[in-house]
């Protein structure tokens, strides 16, 4: 009987933990970053460095920008892509918030930010290059530390590029996340483009 007892015990405590995995893998697959997430909160001591120059970035001795001088107080929409000088990010991504600008201002959007997981010195080369830098502010992650944060990251070595981003967007008021798409594959543009998100303001 104890034996048999033993049995039942052990088949429930692994069906437990397999469960319990699957649980966790499921949840691993969305970003931990949700509709109500604080972003300030959930990537606390997190800065992002805006675009710049090498000799802007000595000048102001490597000066970053906290999350809530980004967001605290402002309505801000937000995108995130795997690379600078990357293929659906340059022609697609950015432009499709590029070339809307003015209805996200006419919606009262104070700001609309590109980040990626570069150094600041490249996205300051690439917003040059997309005749961006008027439009939109552009942001480095360069340690990834506030993708990694949301549970935004993706690792993109078979592209050569490491550890990245997803391809998303979100509508962010007061540092509150009121709106979050997410691609399946960051190789999609479906969800997390201009025409989306304004139709979602």
């Amino acid at each position: 009987m104890a034996s048999t007892l033993l049995k039942r015990t052990s088949f429930s405590a692994m069906k437990s933990v397999v469960r319990g995995f699957q649980i966790g893998a499921q949840s691993r697959a969305y970003a931990a970053a949700a509709v109500g997430t604080d972003l300030v909160s959930a990537a606390p001591n997190v800065s992002l460095q805006k675009a710049r120059t090498w000799d802007e970035g000595v000048s102001s001795n490597f000066a970053t920008t906290p999350l809530k001088d980004i967001f605290k107080g402002k309505k801000v929409v937000i995108f995130g892509l795997p690379g600078a000088f990357t293929g659906v990010c340059s022609a697609q991504h950015v432009p499709s918030y590029k070339n809307q600008i003015d209805k996200f201002k006419a919606k009262g959007v104070d700001s609309v930010i590109c980040v990626a997981v570069n150094d600041p010195y490249v996205m300051k080369g690439w917003a040059n290059n997309l005749e961006a830098k008027e439009a939109i502010e552009f942001y480095g992650d360069f340690d990834g530390s506030f993708h990694k944060s949301l549970e935004l990251d993706k690792d993109l070595s078979g592209a050569l590029l490491g550890h990245r981003s997803q391809r998303w967007s979100a509508y962010v008021v007061d540092g509150k996340v009121k709106t979050l798409n997410v691609e399946e594959v960051p190789s999609d543009f479906k969800v997390s483009g201009g025409d989306v998100i304004l139709g979602q303001i």
